[in-house]
This record gives structure tokens, C-alpha cells and sequence, in this order.
């Protein structure tokens, strides 16, 4: 067995494929004290996969300040193993507080990278992968969905999201309404028997999705906006101010996209602001 300092070891954990456990990984996982798990039944699979007996510890963003100082004080005499149920821990999973809290009372927190379906998706997509921005997972309130991919919406990356199946084809169809044909691909079951990319426009793929709704972890990747035609934003303004009077924000947005060849998203924030002056 390898030997390791003490500390907070934050272990990264196959995401479908068990074979891509790393050789360090299960090295930490043979060293450590205490493996705290959001899951003891997930883990557990894994653990006995590798032949491993280990004390668990249950740990996730409801647990509580005693739950971490205990985890923290373990870690200062001796080796404790931070998993989630898959993938690198803290990206979309619990951990922040945990990890947060060690560096703050000077205990050394280490990570043992591995597997992330976010990058994983990236890798083999075909979309643009020099600039990105992972958001987590969209709401699953309509508003509040539309709201969240307003706001994102001028960022000039590739937009990666989680999602479920069943939330799958609605926000496929938000997406195009307010982002219109932009690339979109939705990878699924990533490094599992039925791993599959699919690409084409919001459209497309909502009305796909609709039919058939997929099953799995799903992982919705936006591509960059186009480059706006070059157009007098004098001219945008008035047009919106005209259509205003007769549409709502959102049909005009939508009327003078079409018209100037822009993004409904954007102009749908420029024409709530035009209604509010």
C-alpha cells in the first residue's frame, strides 16, 4: 500500500465505466481512515467492486458544522477520502463547505483527478471547446428556466448544463426559442453500454426528445452564439419601439430577430428594458 500524508484526499470517481478508476485513486481509497460518501449504497457497489471494506461516513450539503469538524479533525491525523456517487466531487455534487472549512483550519486537502462528465461531453461533441461555462443543472420551473438562459445568453462559450430526461425536450424548446439555431448536442450515458452524442438545432432535437424521452445522465452543451450582423442599434431600437406598441417583449424580441438576423434572447433584454423607460 502507497503511502499518503494526512489530510482531505477529494477522489474523483467513475461516472459509468468502473474500469476508470484510477490506479491513485483506489491507492487513496486503500489508505483512508473514513470515506465520506454521499451515498453508502453507491459507494458501496464501488468499494466491493474493488474489494475494499472501508469506513463510511455520510456527508452532502445538508450535513451539518458538526458532521464536517469531525471529517476535519480525522483528517488531521490520518488519510480521509471525499467521493460523491460519480465524477469529480464539488462540480454539481456536495463538498464546498467541507473543503472550504479544511483549507481554513490549515489541514491539507489534496485531489485525485479522475473522471467529469462535463469535460467528458466537451471531448467528443464537436463543439467549440477553447471557451466554456458550466451551469449546473437549468431549473425546472419554465420562468425561472428562461430566465436563467436570458441571462447567459451574450456569453461568448459554449454553454454546458445537466439535465434530466424528463425535463429534456422542454428545455430543448426554450432554448430555441430564445437562442434560435444555435449547435446544440446532448450527451448521454457517457462511458456506459449506450453512450450516444446527439447534434442539430434546439428544434430539432426537442422534438426528438419529445417523441422519445431519453433515459440517463444527460449532459446539454450549447454552442456560441454567431456574431451579430453589423447593424445600427438606432435602427433596432426604433423598429423595437414600433413593434412594442402592438407585441408583447417577448413577440417583438421575437419579430425583429427575424428581421435584423440577431439573437431573439438578446433583444428580448433590450426590449424590457425599452418597455420599462
Amino acid at each position: 500500500m502507497m503511502l499518503f500524508e494526512s489530510g482531505l484526499y477529494v477522489v474523483a470517481t467513475p461516472i459509468g465505466n468502473l474500469a476508470d478508476m484510477s490506479q491513485r485513486a483506489i491507492s487513496v481509497l486503500e489508505a483512508a481512515e473514513i470515506v465520506a460518501v454521499e451515498d453508502s449504497r453507491v459507494t458501496g457497489k464501488l468499494l466491493h467492486h474493488l474489494s475494499l471494506k472501508k469506513k463510511m461516513r455520510r456527508y452532502n450539503d445538508h450535513s451539518s458544522v458538526g458532521d464536517r469538524d469531525s471529517l476535519i479533525a480525522a483528517a488531521r491525523d490520518g488519510v480521509v477520502a471525499l467521493v460523491s456517487d460519480a465524477g469529480t466531487p464539488l462540480i454539481s455534487d456536495p463538498g464546498y463547505k467541507l473543503v472550504r472549512a479544511a483549507r481554513e483550519a490549515g489541514v491539507p486537502v489534496y485531489t485525485v483527478p479522475g473522471a467529469s462528465a462535463v469535460i467528458a461531453a466537451l471531448s467528443i461533441c464537436g463543439l467549440p471547446t477553447d471557451r466554456f461555462l458550466f451551469s449546473g443543472f437549468l431549473p425546472s420551473k419554465a420562468k425561472a428556466r428562461a430566465d436563467a438562459l436570458l441571462e447567459l445568453a451574450s456569453i461568448k462559450a459554449t454553454l454546458v448544463f445537466y439535465e434530466s430526461g424528463p425535463r429534456l425536450a422542454a428545455s430543448l424548446a426554450t432554448i430555441a426559442e430564445l437562442y434560435g439555431d444555435r449547435e446544440i448536442a446532448v450527451a448521454r450515458e457517457l462511458t456506459k453500454k449506450f453512450e450516444e452524442v446527439v447534434t442539430g438545432t434546439a428544434a430539432e432535437l426537442s422534438a426528438r426528445y419529445a417523441a422519445h424521452e431519453p433515459k440517463g445522465e444527460i449532459v446539454l452543451i450549447i454552442g456560441p452564439p454567431q456574431e451579430d450582423a453589423i447593424v445600427d442599434q438606432g435602427d433596432v431600437d426604433a423598429a423595437l419601439r414600433e413593434a412594442l406598441q402592438s407585441m408583447s417583449a417577448a413577440k417583438a424580441a421575437g419579430a425583429i430577430a427575424k428581421r435584423f438576423g440577431l439573437e431573439r434572447a438578446n433583444l428580448y433584454a433590450r426590449a424590457t428594458e425599452i418597455k420599462g423607460q
